[in-house]
């Protein structure tokens, strides 16, 4: 059974392994407190304002990108936690709630973990993962092709690490904020052990053949110290969420079914009628899109006597949208939070477990997702967009690799210059590592994974004529 005064456990490792921090800066704050305001004032955050969240290279700045997604996130993983810590302390936190200062502690250790979940996210959104594993596989057949044409005996020894060949921004986030935040030294943001363990979604380490009923590895190899620490610490284990995830999870699906449909209709590829009839038509007189759609199209009447334009009726309607099935599902994922907490504090959670689709808001969310693909997501705009993204991403990693790969006496001017244009916090890391194979190929995913939409073609277009002109 998992127990809360584990769970969560407001230790950091660098006070583990060394001495506390001895700034004085966190007078008045919890140390959960602490890491939302680490988060909000970190760089990945700040660079999230160019990624995309939806819509590529979006300039109409009311629709979301990826940082305005992760502050509503945020805000609603917030909101579950002050209905628990207020509402349901003893139930869900058992008589010692008031010991674990849950009404300050979890609905900021919940918002932390809402502002952080896509931090490690490269650009172009999960296309751009897909074109990360893509390059790598592309790597490897052409490595394999080369070795076989040398007739080189080492020919079948070429085994890209999943880390790469199924390359994901969940466990990105993880090595982002633990690695790569170099500060004075290896801990990243250093962030407590609580909020670490909420934030990992997959808790399986690549490298193994069983995912443990996951649908992905969410720990690369090389961040395997760091959570084995934040396992012991807060009762945790290989395969077993944390009680929180299933918070993070079911907020990140409300984002992406609502308020991704708002966004659809103020992009103009769907109308606020359209997604009305597509709710209504697949509804099955389920009771919550029924009442949704009541009160929506009630506002939207109410709005036709106000002599608006079409997109301001569109827009506003919308926004009612929002509102109401917003507070509809919040109050669903908390209440089956609740009802199920005992389960899942159990570890024993049977996978594919998930709030919304537990609760009774499950067919809202899901038609409201099938509405975004097939009028947003699979827009003939966005499909293009996301393919220039796809092949601007491949490029620069190949660009890159010639800078990386060389670093052993065989640079060029063009890989010196290219190698120079990589963050000074990632060389650090890589140069204090081993420096094989692994190293360079994660060097490499760190890199472009870090970079925003915009940057990423700059530094394209920058090193593409350079290259072009040295060699």
């Amino acid at each position: 059974m998992l127990d809360w005064n584990k769970l969560l456990c407001s230790d950091r490792r660098k006070s583990i392994y060394e001495s506390p921090e001895s700034m004085g800066t966190g007078i008045g704050r919890t140390e959960l407190e602490r890491d939302y305001d680490r988060i909000l004032f970190s760089t990945p955050l700040r660079r999230l304002a160019d990624k995309t969240q939806v819509f590529p290279l979006e300039e109409n700045n009311s629709i979301r990108n990826r940082l305005t997604h992760s502050h509503e996130v945020s805000n609603l993983a917030r909101s579950i936690g002050v209905k628990l810590a207020f509402d349901f302390p003893e139930k869900v936190f058992g008589n010692k709630h008031e010991c674990l200062n849950v009404k300050r502690n979890v609905p900021s250790l919940l918002a932390a973990v809402g502002l952080a979940h896509d931090l490690g996210n490269p650009p172009f959104g999960h296309q751009g993962e897909v074109a990360i594993q893509e390059w790598f596989k592309e790597y490897q057949k052409r490595k394999r092709r080369k070795l076989r044409r040398q007739d080189d005996i080492r020919a079948e020894e070429l085994n890209m690490k999943a880390d790469f060949l199924k390359f994901d921004g969940n466990a990105q986030t993880l090595r982002l904020l633990t690695r790569l935040q170099v500060l004075n030294d290896d801990y990243g943001l250093n962030l407590t052990l609580a909020t670490l363990a909420s934030l990992i979604k997959y808790p399986v380490i690549y490298g193994g053949t069983n995912k443990l009923g996951f649908k992905k590895c969410g720990i690369f190899e090389s961040e395997r110290d760091i959570v084995s620490d934040v396992w012991k610490y807060t009762g945790l284990k290989e395969g077993v969420r944390h009680p929180f995830v299933y918070i993070m999870e079911a907020c990140d699906d409300i984002a992406y079914s609502i308020i991704d449909a708002e966004d659809t209709v103020k992009k103009g590829y769907a109308s606020f009628y359209d997604l009305m009839d597509y709710l209504e038509s697949n509804s099955h007189d389920d009771p919550i899109v029924k009442e949704v759609i009541t009160k929506s199209r009630s506002k939207n009447k109410e709005f036709k006597n106000e002599n608006l334009s079409s997109k301001e009726l569109n827009d506003i309607s919308m926004q009612m949208f929002r509102v109401k099935a917003i507070s509809m599902m919040i109050e669903s994922a908390t209440n089956t939070f609740v009802n199920n907490v005992n389960h899942l504090l159990s570890g024993e959670v049977e996978s594919g477990f998930e709030l919304i689709k537990e609760s009774e808001c499950n067919r809202l969310c899901t038609l409201s997702k099938k509405f975004d693909l097939e009028y947003g997501f699979k827009n003939r705009e966005v499909l293009e967009l996301e393919l220039k993204g796809n092949n601007y991403i491949k490029n620069t990693m190949s660009m890159f690799w010639k800078a990386i790969s060389s670093q052993n006496g065989s640079e060029t001017p063009f890989s010196r210059y290219a190698y120079g244009e990589i963050s000074e916090n990632y060389r650090r890391v890589y140069e204090k590592s081993y420096k094989g194979d692994y190293e360079k190929f994660q060097l490499l995913s760190d890199v472009v994974s870090g970079m925003t939409d915009n940057h990423l073609i700059k530094v394209h277009n920058d090193l593409k004529g350079l290259e072009n002109s040295y060699e």
